[in-house]
């Protein structure tokens, strides 16, 4: 059994990126546990920031027993705003909690996808790739030794991003995209944001008759689900799989890495 640790900026960000993937490895006896690292509390049309962010906290706890995972963490801080921490908040953070849960598989943004646009992203990109470097450095915050928490080597690394030319691993999730959708549609709050954000928009350039405008009105659910079918679909065919999730998958040092393979 793995342990698999998961860095997501907000509470839907692990099911979308990363939900086959991690419903594969629960499946398969690993124990997944999801950071959720902000509340949230900024994407709604409807509800105030206090409303929403007790709405997604449950919709997060449905979505993860979905998916599989064994724990799911709330780090609390707030949406769109962790860009303003104090510097090396996060840093700090992450590196505790790879340190308290020995983590075999990390799973995070990547930090080399450097178009984008979300801050709360580009900040937990950041501070994963920090932490994995410093969380096997005794030397970096000895207080978490004075905790009990000792120094850990994250073995295998799964980062994600909006770009194929970044990735080199592809997961086939065929047998768990349903799972995947299924943990998406507890984000019913979201779900329904998403593809509000993107109707008002289409109603500002003229699309508002469109057909697949007014599909996706009907039935917001199913028009996220094409989208990230295809997504998937896209993946999938580069490793020869119906669906899957792409990722930049490191494990050593380039010299190990070397040595290993000659």
């Amino acid at each position: 059994m793995k342990t698999v640790l998961v860095f997501a900026p907000h509470p839907d960000d692990a099911e979308y990126y990363a939900g086959g993937t991690l419903a594969l490895m629960a499946q398969q006896g690993n124990r997944v546990v999801i950071v959720t690292v902000t509340s949230g509390d900024k994407g709604s049309y409807r509800h105030t920031s206090a409303e929403l962010a007790a709405l997604r906290r449950e919709e997060a706890k449905k979505a993860a027993e979905i998916l599989g995972a064994a724990e799911i963490l709330f780090l609390g801080h707030h949406d769109q705003e962790l860009d303003l921490l104090p510097s090396g908040t996060l840093r700090e953070q992450f590196t505790r909690l790879i340190r308290q849960y020995q983590p075999d598989v990390l799973v995070a943004e990547d930090v080399r996808f450097t178009e984008e646009p979300h801050p709360d992203h580009r900040a937990v990109a950041r501070a994963a790739a920090d932490a994995v470097s410093y969380a096997s450095l005794p030397l970096m915050y000895p207080e978490h030794a004075e905790a009990g928490l000792n120094p850990h080597f994250v073995t295998e690394k799964l980062f994600y991003s909006e770009s194929p030319a970044l990735t080199d691993k592809v997961i086939d999730i065929t047998a768990t995209f349903e799972r995947k959708m299924q943990a998406l549609a507890a984000h019913q709050s979201q779900v329904e944001f998403l593809v509000e954000d993107i109707l008002q928009q289409a109603e500002i350039a003229g699309l508002g008759s469109h057909e697949l405008v007014a599909a996706a009105r009907q039935d917001p659910l199913a028009a996220l689900t094409l989208v990230i079918h295809q997504q998937a679909a896209a993946a999938g065919s580069r490793a020869g799989y119906a669906l899957g999730e792409a990722f930049r998958y490191e494990r050593f040092h380039p010299i190990v890495e070397s040595l290993l393979i000659s």
